[in-house]
């Protein structure tokens, strides 16, 4: 069994004496806090935070990062408090565990809710520190390494979590060590048999291809002994879960995915991986179109190596990464490698470049949480952030900035900036003018176009992919609803308060003060919001108010302006919704009637669907059009016209002509001769409709025209 004794010995190697004897120390303590606790297996507990500091010493980490390691679970599994660690270890190491330690003291409703909780207290502790991170990934690959004695349902339930959340985070910073064993303990607890069978299936491919493997390998390494260039050929091995996951998307048996052979040439400095390159491409001759230079353009993780895919003899597919050591040592150890050169005393750039982009990504994170509506929101938008395809683009300036495959331009704009997004009315790529749903190529040059004053639009969540651009749409979307829903939180009230002869302005603080106590609403605006929203009745509200004005008293005097109109101008934003359903004009007598959470929903007068409505003064509003509106409405007509040839052309012609747009048309024939035409306009209200279906009846063998509702 592996000891504390062993541990010092390996840490010996890089850590100075006393450095090693503070994580001995720890060590005991965690023995003496854990005294009498054992696992599911059995084992005495300190054998777990034993087991992920070996993981931790692996990668050279600090003495800190381990005692941390140790101590772990002491917080949340012993009565010892985070202020004793702090007395006991010093801030920075109780700062670490406080961060790795588990949710379990929070009794959630939902099990989703407590990890996604779990993660963001995660989050915020690495804001502050990098290494805890790494410390819980140890402690989540111990604990997958270790399943065996847990229930299958709870097996499956811990992998899931990994696969989406721990090995993504693994790979994000680049520790792919980890994040290999990560996703293929996570898949053979997913699926033990599917597992099982590809793991006898390598073993027995790997047995019959080991003579081309070496016979290829020799190949190479010949082939740079006679350049005179250093390097060293290694066969490299696909894990399970890659293996399943080729088979699955790209529908390819076993023995096709495993026909591609794989091999990784290291060497000593960037020019060395540029003239291997040409060595292997004139060894064998390589496949158009896959080559990648993550050299000059690394990944989002600090990943660096240059990518080739070539054909062996009989048209056999080689897949050959060339790299440095020190991209190796990135590889394999991501950002726990600015510890590994920390360990020497010596700094590289490679790990702290890929320090800089780890902190980058948790402030992105922070950010996102920010703006996330709530705890399962925020860890989705995690999920859709981690492991993205890059592509590569240009700002005008030059600069390069990564983005996911599929990116559009809002998220380009996003990217550079929260405020760029939110104010994006136009973007060129390459100098030419393009919509915002542009999906983005690699090489290509933007640059976005703003106004002060513009506004996100809701269509663009359909588009986006980046979790960032997501999460900024939806809290500014949030934002400008809540301040609409005031406005018209204020405008109702104060209709719902005038038959009582007072308005909101009239009332005193005392009033408000009392009322919003008895209404459970912790300010006016928040009152005002819900009313705009459609969550509370303003004539109830407006009773209360009243009433606590009058002292209590109910006799309320009722002037005649009950009946007064609320004054819209379609420019009230997300607040007032216009119903599909019979497309109310200005012009039209219209009501309105609240909508639970979507605010003022208005109709016109006739509306079949306002159904029991119409005889509830208090469930409907008397509404009217302001007489200085500039806005577009929908309106949907339908025409009967003989068919000919151009047709579509000749009504296109009569509705530009009269200032409107065509936002929808089709066709359908009735008879040989007769057509329906079902066209939805965009004009500024009835007179301009008017002025559209007296040019539309101009055209030659037109029948009737109807407007349609319902």
């Amino acid at each position: 069994m592996f000891t504390i004794d062993d541990l010092a010995d390996r840490l010996g190697g890089y850590l100075p004496p006393d450095e090693i004897q503070q994580v001995k120390r720890a060590f005991y303590y965690a023995e003496q806090a854990h005294d009498g606790q054992r696992r599911r297996s059995g084992e005495p507990y300190v054998t777990h935070p034993l087991a992920v500091a070996n993981i931790l010493a692996n990668m050279h980490m600090d003495h800190q990062s381990l005692m941390a390691t140790m101590l772990h679970d002491v917080i949340e599994d012993t009565g010892v408090s985070k202020k004793a660690l702090s007395a006991q270890f010093g801030k920075p190491v109780a700062e670490l565990v406080d961060g790795v330690s588990k949710l379990t003291q929070i009794t959630f409703e939902d099990k989703a809710v407590a990890q996604a909780e779990n993660f963001q207290k995660m989050v915020l502790a690495m804001s502050r520190d990098i290494r805890v991170i790494i410390v819980k990934l140890a402690d989540r690959l111990h604990n997958m390494r270790t399943l065996g004695a847990l229930r299958p349902d709870k097996k499956r339930r811990i992998a899931r979590e990994t696969l989406e959340i721990y090995a993504r985070i693994a790979g994000r910073l680049g520790i792919n060590t980890i994040r290999v064993e990560l996703e293929d303990l996570s898949f053979q607890a997913i699926h033990p048999m599917r597992s099982e069978r590809i793991k006898r299936a390598v073993a027995s491919a790997r047995g019959n291809r080991r003579s081309a493997m070496r016979e290829i390998q020799s190949s190479l390494q010949q082939s740079l002994d006679d350049e005179g260039l250093k390097g060293t050929v290694i066969g490299r091995q696909k894990h399970l879960l890659s293996i399943y996951k080729k088979m699955r998307d790209q529908r390819k048996p076993f023995a096709e995915i495993m026909d591609v052979f794989g091999f990784r040439i290291i060497t000593e400095d960037v020019a060395s991986c540029y003239r291997i390159l040409g060595v292997v491409h004139n060894l064998y001759k390589p496949v158009p179109g896959r080559f990648k230079d993550y050299i000059a353009i690394p990944k989002a993780n600090g990943y660096q190596s240059l990518h080739t895919t070539l054909f062996g003899q009989g048209g056999m597919p080689i897949e050959v990464q060339i790299r440095t050591r020190e991209m190796e040592a990135m590889a394999n150890n991501g950002i726990a490698a600015h510890w590994l050169y920390k360990a020497g005393q010596t700094t590289h750039p490679i790990a702290e470049g890929s320090h800089a982009r780890a902190r980058a990504w948790v402030k992105g994170l922070l950010e996102m949480q920010r703006h996330a509506g709530d705890s399962l929101e925020f860890i989705e938008h995690v999920k859709n952030d981690l492991f993205p395809d890059d592509i590569y683009v240009f700002t005008p300036k030059g600069d390069i900035m990564e983005l996911p495959q599929g990116a559009t331009v809002i998220d380009f704009a996003y990217s550079v900036h929260t405020d760029i997004g939110n104010n994006c009315i136009a973007c060129r790529i390459d100098r030419h003018l393009a919509p915002l749903s542009t999906r983005l190529e690699s090489g290509q040059t933007l640059e976005i176009i703003t106004a002060p004053g513009a506004r996100p639009n809701l269509a663009w969540l359909n588009f986006v992919t980046t979790a960032k651009a997501r999460s900024a749409i939806r809290h500014a979307l949030k934002h400008q609803q809540q301040a609409e829903a005031v406005i018209l939180g204020r405008r109702l009230l104060n209709k719902a308060l005038a038959p009582f002869e007072t308005s909101l302005e009239e009332l005193n603080e005392s009033v408000f003060a009392k009322a919003l106590k008895e209404l459970d609403v912790v300010s006016l605006d928040a009152l005002l919001e819900s009313l705009g929203l459609g969550n509370r009745m303003a004539h109830v509200v407006a009773r209360r108010l009243v009433d606590v004005s009058n002292g209590g008293n109910s006799d309320y005097v009722l002037s005649g302006d009950s009946e007064k109109a609320v004054v819209i101008s379609g420019s009230e934003g997300m607040v007032i919704n216009f119903a599909r359903c019979c497309h109310p004009l200005p012009g039209d007598p219209v009501v309105g009637h609240l909508s639970v959470g979507k605010g003022l929903v208005v109709h016109r007068s006739e509306c079949k669907n306002l159904g029991d409505r119409k005889n509830d003064p208090e469930k409907l509003f008397a509404l009217e059009w302001s007489d200085s509106i500039d806005e577009d409405f929908p309106v949907a007509l339908r025409i009967e016209i003989e068919s000919r040839r151009g047709l579509v052309a000749e009504l296109a012609g009569v509705v530009t002509d009269a200032d409107a747009n065509i936002e929808r048309i089709g066709i359908e024939e009735r008879d040989a001769r007769l057509s329906i035409v079902n066209l939805t306009l965009s004009v500024k209200g009835r007179v301009h409709l008017a002025r559209i279906i007296k040019r539309i009846r101009n055209l030659p063998n037109v029948g009737k025209i109807t407007r349609m509702t319902n």
